[in-house]
This record gives C-alpha cells, sequence and structure tokens, in this order.
C-alpha cells in the first residue's frame, strides 16, 4: 500500500460517551453523499427533547460531518439535544447550489422524522461554521425563489462567521478560491451568487439568528456578520451578534468553552431550550 493512500483513512468519531447512541450514515436523499448520523441521549427526558442540525464547513470543498464532533456536535448533546449531523456534495460531486439542497433536504428529513427521536419539531435549530454558517443560514431563510427546494421550519440558526454574500467572494479584494469552485464561471454566475445568499432573503419573520464572528477572520471577513444582524434587525427580525475581538477564523476550545453558555441562553430565549 502506498504512503499516499495510507494517509487517506475516513474520519471517524471518538468513542461515544456513556449514554449516548449514534444512528450512523442515514440516507436522507438519494445522492451517496446526503447522509447524516443521528445521536440521541439516552437519558431522562421529561417529554420532547430539542434538536439540532449541524452541517460542516470546509469552503462547499471539503471538510466532513466526522469533524464536528467536540465543537458542535457534544456541545448540543451534552445539553439534552438530539443532534442530526449533515453530510452534503461538495464542489467535486456537485456545485452551487446543490450544497443548500441538501441541507434543506436534511432539515426536511430530521423534521419529518422528529417523533422517531423524541424531538419536538418546534424546536429544531440548525448550526454550523463558515460554509457551515453560510448553509445554517440558508436553512433558515431560503424562500422558494432560491429555487433550492422547500423552504425548512426552524426554530433558530447560530451562525458561526458564515458568508453571508457569495458573490463578494467570486472577485474583488475579497475573492476566496472556494467560493470561485462552488460558484464557477457561468452567464448567470452572479445571479445564482444571489439565489444562494442569505442577505438575499433578510425579511421579518425569518427565524431568530445569532451570529458569531471574530474581528480578525482572515477568510470570511467580520462585515459579513455585521451586515446580516443590521440588516435583520432593521427588517424586524430577531438577530444578534457576539462579537470575538481579535477572533479569527475558527476558535480554540476555551473560546468555544466561553461561548456556548452565551448559545444556550439565547435558544433559551429563543423557546427551543426549555428552563428547567
Amino acid at each position: 500500500m502506498c504512503a499516499g493512500f495510507a494517509q487517506q483513512q475516513p474520519p471517524a468519531y471518538p468513542p461515544m460517551p456513556a449514554g449516548v447512541r449514534l444512528e450512523p450514515n442515514i440516507a436522507y436523499d438519494r445522492y451517496p453523499e446526503t447522509k447524516l448520523d443521528v445521536f440521541i441521549p439516552e437519558g431522562a427526558a421529561s417529554g420532547k427533547r430539542p434538536g439540532v442540525l449541524v452541517v460542516h464547513g470546509g469552503g462547499w470543498t471539503g471538510g466532513t460531518k466526522e469533524g464536528q464532533w467536540d465543537n458542535y456536535v457534544r456541545r448540543y448533546l451534552e445539553k439534552g439535544f438530539v443532534v442530526a449531523n449533515v453530510e452534503y456534495r461538495l464542489a467535486k460531486a456537485a456545485t452551487a447550489p446543490a450544497a443548500v439542497e441538501d441541507s434543506l433536504k436534511a432539515a426536511e428529513w430530521f423534521r419529518r422524522n422528529a417523533s422517531k427521536y423524541g424531538v419536538d419539531p418546534k424546536r429544531i435549530a440548525v448550526t454550523g461554521g463558515s460554509a457551515g454558517g453560510h448553509l445554517s443560514l440558508m436553512v433558515g431563510m431560503a424562500t422558494k425563489s432560491a429555487k433550492a427546494g422547500k423552504p425548512a421550519r426552524i426554530a433558530a440558526v447560530v451562525n458561526f462567521y458564515g458568508i453571508t454574500d457569495v458573490g463578494d467572494q467570486l472577485g474583488g479584494p475579497n475573492m476566496r478560491q472556494y467560493a470561485v469552485t462552488w460558484v464557477p464561471e457561468s452567464a448567470d454566475r452572479m445571479l445564482l451568487a444571489k439565489r444562494v445568499s442569505p442577505m438575499t432573503y433578510v425579511r421579518r419573520g425569518v427565524p431568530p439568528v445569532l451570529t458569531i464572528h471574530g474581528d480578525a477572520d482572515q477568510t470570511v471577513p467580520y462585515e459579513h456578520g455585521v451586515q446580516l444582524t443590521k440588516a435583520l434587525v432593521q427588517a424586524g427580525a430577531t438577530a444578534e451578534m457576539i462579537s470575538v475581538p481579535g477572533g479569527r477564523h475558527g476558535f480554540p476550545k476555551e473560546k468555544m468553552d466561553e461561548l456556548y453558555p452565551q448559545i444556550f441562553t439565547f435558544l433559551e430565549r429563543q423557546g427551543v431550550i426549555r428552563k428547567q
């Protein structure tokens, strides 16, 4: 076996903690990539549990659901959530808007199967970082005009430094190769970029959105988070932002430890988490 092949081991989760059941690689659509993992806390619960859809980042060109364990999956499990951790088609399999279509399908699947997993379908949130933040925002905000599938019904969005204006990353000073790869050259390229941008769907009545963004983010400009939050508030929607001074693209464990109590307080205010 050559060394290069030997290094391409499939990613894996750590051993499951006691009291957590994992149902891996459930197909939510017809493509090989469209699979998700469901994590179920097995302890006693007073009534139905909240749920969260986790969507991984990686610039729509990389990343895996298995890489979301520590920063996302584990945190929500410890809070008593049932977690659906989503894989979707990356750009090498299908360019935009495929990842949005898949994320919406996953949200639809989770809601449809909520009772099977003891989840309250009215208390399902969605979260992710970077491209996963973008996809989470699209799950929460996209309308039929996105032409990406059936709009989801989501209780709240927790967006870690997601791209909010895809066109901004296709050219100019904020151009990024991952965006160019995901939305390749075509006659209607900027129209497509607008269709897959959360900024396009700002309106009153979208689910509550919490954005967390570092003001020194070198990949997705801090202004993406600022502008989305400002526009949502001006439209009459519920939107909050946690700015991380000096925060770059991705936060260390210590910072995530600080952030999660604030995230869970936000989700309590939105009724996703019920106060004990």
